[in-house]
């Protein structure tokens, strides 16, 4: 059956109602007024009220026999977080420290591209989520920041002035009359909305401060699919559209303002300096360069605004919050009031002396203009910040992606400032270029379409960093020596071989994406089998990137002595052939696995990941030089992973503990989740082996997947779906959500399907009808394990939580399948839940999983990105589209040089072997 259609050849795509319509919450007129200059909000996107309630998230909590039995691993894992602490590192999970800030509901879309260090905005204006520095991020508002507006009518009779913002925020503390609480914090915000479709968000003021201007303030990064230069960029643009109404010109001031801070108390660290700027093409501002504590990188901020011949730009360097400032921040508001502007001679002011300890400095940039009476205006500002530098805990030092293209000057923040005002028009059209087709797609849903989009925040807001590997070296810490290239040897290779390097054959850098802001690991690799559809459809050549890095980790070894924590064994942190958890945490691509709670050269799941990615990204982007450079890497890991099949019957057995993604739950023998994997590994490996022109290994892979699915389906398949595994235990016989996982990978790499289609079909539908249905009436999504009398299998944490991700996934599935209805259902449940003001608030944060009463695990979490999943099905790369139906089994003569591979197996790795 086509992807995308129905049995009966329509479209049954689930609910296409239009329930987010603009006009609910702006009023036609408004829009019709703000239609230029692409000012009017897109009909499809996330909507708030910026008066709406931002919530408190709850967070899940353990329950006392869960407690119990992890009594011990919760000893060990403090105890290792206090060591960690005490070198002055992060700890990868760390469930005993807690931000100052809760979390809550206010989120919204971050600013400026991947890799560069990124800071949020809340839907109500908020400057937040503070990542510049790797790995960490201050959750709390600098409420400095603000963009603010000033109005007087012509005559002088009418004045309005008001920070854009609603005032009722926890950043803002009245301790000073001098300070931001002197502002006139006027806004209601029952006026104003908010609409997000990344990477922009539009804010629309409809009649506030004054009820006769008409104001959109339109917020854009340059994230642009497939461009590797532009999405690298640490830049955002913010478009005001003014309208009035009115019969009396106004002169209308738009000033923003912002601290010298990269969140936190980074502000008061004494040492930083503010300037002003003139620059080319009537672009002025103010940088501000921030001194960063604990020898971290310096980092240089750019507000800048653009002049012509109706609006004129000046600005005020620096004021402080105290009466000891020479300007105060109340002083740096009467002056708006009263004139509209700052001094033009304030440009010729230099460079500030630096702050002192514990004082805070800002600046502000206005942009002012007249609006004749139902006239129109533009006004545009940009922020940038050069941080070129990256520097890890353990003295690794590399240049983002972005120096490549501006240098690693703290000046070049004026040039990444002046690009993005002249060029974000262009920025625009290409995003247009790529969302128009599935915006107008009318056979989907609407919140499936601004969804899809939003969830991409995470390439943003993931904690992600893009390195430039032409400019990479791991340096001592606190060294001088100017960066350049090198690799590090820290870890023991494969004999043979060289140390690990920087080779970057997709010529786009090196590109690193963090599991979830509360779990510090770099690429985690069984999380990242969810998520990669999103950068193999955006940014393939990332994507192979990320690919190669795992590829040549597979072939090193690292002898290091690591605890681990589950059950405080000591092992090697990585064994040849193993696929590594993840690419480190302090020093990635060179100190693996930072993960340390089970041993993962044990587990089951990553090594058949691993085949079925590099499978897949090979048969997307039909690019046979990757696909030939990985193949060793592919070979090696099959190779290793055979040594679980414990009784030569070729079906890999799990081992009693928690051997696989869902680290919390135990499974033994065979399991429905591993050996699905497995099987669809070794039909990965042989459609790779055959078009590389192996077909020997393809002939003993297919040889061994016909044995072990014999053994898999005899086993695990109950009639209705595949026990959870063949042991005995109460959940043994539970209904798995992503027991498909592997058929999942198969179908959308064009591969046959593992079983029967009466089979699949039987087992997504019991999925859908227990794990779904039964939960919530299918509001939250899929729940993980459910007993087949329709109870929630509560054996661990993991086995009673919804998994956004995993739900995205199951969706996929079945819309491979020829399950629509049922697909959009499932899916619609992790929108209902997390992202419509009815659900739990978890927009632009979602977390890996949700309790059945909504309370969350790990807020922003990379998993999620599944959801490019289920686009992939719906708009699959022309190259699998196109190819030839692929039949691992065409050969009905199996050589005997195949029957003796079968009967000899393949000798098992230990960890302690030394040659392949």
């Amino acid at each position: 059956m086509p992807r995308g259609k129905s049995s009966s050849g329509g479209s049954l795509f689930y609910r296409r109602k239009h329930s987010w319509r603009r006009d609910e919450l702006v009023s036609r007129s408004t829009l019709h007024l703000l239609d230029f200059d692409d000012g009017t909000p897109p009909e499809h996107a996330w909507r708030r009220k910026l008066s709406s309630h931002a919530n408190r998230l709850k967070e899940f909590n353990v329950t006392f026999r869960e407690a119990f039995k992890m009594m011990k691993l919760g000893l060990r894992l403090w105890s290792y977080v206090r060591e960690e602490a005490s070198h002055g590192r992060k700890a990868p999970i760390d469930p005993f420290t807690r931000e100052s800030s809760k979390p809550s509901a206010s989120q919204g879309v971050p600013l400026g591209g991947m890799g560069t260090g990124s800071i949020s905005r809340g839907f109500r204006g908020e400057f937040k989520h503070w990542q510049i520095t790797p790995g960490s991020c201050d959750m709390s508002p600098v409420m400095e920041n603000q963009f603010s507006i000033f109005i007087t009518r012509e005559g002088g009779s009418k004045k309005y002035s008001s920070v854009l913002a609603p005032g009722q925020h926890d950043g803002l503390k009245k301790s000073s009359d001098d300070g931001i609480s002197s502002w006139d914090w006027k806004l209601r915000g029952d006026r104003s909305t908010y609409h997000a479709l990344f990477p922009r968000a539009w804010t629309v003021y409809d009649g506030e401060p004054d009820p006769e201007l008409k104001l959109s303030c339109r917020q854009i990064s340059p994230f642009i699919p497939h461009n590797y230069e532009e999405s690298s960029l640490p830049v955002s643009i913010f478009v005001y559209t003014l309208v009035n109404t009115g019969k009396e010109r106004a002169k209308v001031s738009l000033v923003m303002t912002w601290a010298n801070s990269i969140g936190g108390l980074s502000h008061q660290s004494g040492g930083h300096v503010n300037e002003p700027f003139i620059g080319e093409n009537g672009i002025s501002g103010v940088l501000l360069h921030h001194k960063t504590a604990n020898n971290n990188p310096p980092v240089t901020f750019a507000v800048a605004a653009r002049e012509n011949q109706n609006v004129d730009v000046t600005v005020l360097p620096i004021f402080g919050l105290s009466g000891e400032s020479s300007v105060t921040a109340k002083e740096m508001w009467g002056t708006m009031v009263q004139g509209g502007c700052f001094d033009r001679d304030n440009f010729n002011a230099g460079p500030s002396m630096p702050s002192s300890v514990g004082d805070t400095v800002c600046a502000a940039v206005s942009a002012s203009t007249w609006v004749e009476p139902h006239g129109r205006c533009t006004v545009v500002f940009a922020l940038a910040w050069s941080s070129p530098e990256v520097k890890f805990k353990k003295g690794s030092r590399y240049h983002r992606r972005y120096t490549k293209f501006y240098g690693t000057s703290p000046r070049s923040a004026i040039n990444l400032a002046q690009d993005a005002l002249m060029k974000y028009k262009h920025w625009e059209e290409e995003i247009d270029k790529w969302q128009t087709p599935i915006l107008r797609d009318e056979r989907l849903p609407e919140w499936y379409k601004i969804t899809l989009f939003n969830e991409l925040y995470f390439l943003v807001a993931g904690g992600t960093v893009w390195i430039d590997s032409d400019l990479s070296s791991s340096l001592p810490e606190d060294s001088d020596l100017p960066l350049h290239n090198s690799t590090c040897n820290s870890t023991v290779p494969l004999i043979g071989s060289s140390p690990p390097d920087f080779d970057d054959k997709e010529n786009v850098g090196k590109f690193l994406y963090l599991e979830g802001v509360e779990y510090f690991m770099w690429c985690t690799y069984d999380v990242h089998f969810y998520a990669s559809f999103a950068l193999l459809d955006l940014f393939p050549k990332i994507e192979l990137s990320i690919q190669r890095d795992f590829a040549r980790a597979v072939l090193r070894e690292d002898r290091t002595r690591v605890r681990f924590l589950a059950d405080g064994t000591w092992g090697t942190r990585k064994v040849i052939g193993a696929v590594p958890h993840d690419l480190g945490a302090h020093d990635p691509w060179h100190e693996l696995n930072a993960y340390n709670i089970h041993d993962t050269s044990r587990w089951k799941d990553l090594n058949p990941k691993f085949v079925l990615q590099v499978y897949r990204d090979f048969a997307a982007t039909d690019d046979m030089s990757f696909g030939k450079d990985v193949w060793p890497a592919v070979c090696t890991a099959m190779e290793y992973i055979e040594q679980f099949d414990r009784d030569g019957d070729c079906m890999i057995e799990n081992d009693g503990f928690p051997d696989q993604t869902y680290d919390a739950w135990t499974v033994l023998g065979v399991s429905a989740y591993c050996g699905c994997l497995w099987l669809a590994a070794l039909q990965a490996a042989a459609a790779m082996a055959r078009s590389l022109g192996h077909d020997d290994y393809a002939d003993r892979c297919m040889v061994k997947f016909a044995k072990a699915k014999h053994v898999f389906e005899a086993k695990l398949w109950n009639g209705s779906y595949f026990n959870y595994d063949s042991g005995t235990s109460y959940s043994s016989r539970s209904i798995q959500a992503d027991q498909l996982a592997g058929q999942w990978y198969t179908a959308s790499s064009g591969l046959p399907p593992l079983f029967d289609e009466d089979r699949i079909k039987c087992t997504l539908q019991k999925i859908f009808d227990y794990n779904v249905m039964r939960v919530k009436g299918g509001r939250i999504g899929a729940v993980n394990g459910m007993h087949p009398n329709g109870k929630v299998d509560e054996t661990c944490m993991q086995s009673r939580e919804i998994w956004t991700g995993v739900t995205y996934s199951l969706a996929a599935t079945m819309l491979l399948h020829g399950m629509e209805d049922q697909a959009f259902t499932t899916a619609q449940g992790i929108f209902l839940a997390g992202w419509s003001e009815e659900g739990y608030g978890y927009w632009f944060q979602t977390p890996e999983a949700w309790t059945i009463d909504g309370h969350y695990r790990s807020l922003i979490y990379m998993r999620p990105l599944a959801i490019w999943a289920m686009q992939h099905v719906l708009s699959p790369p022309r190259a699998i589209l196109e190819a030839p139906k692929v039949n691992t089994m065409e050969r009905a003569y199996v050589s005997p040089g195949a029957l003796q591979f079968l009967q000899d197996s393949v000798r098992k790795i230990t960890p302690k072997s030394g040659c392949f």
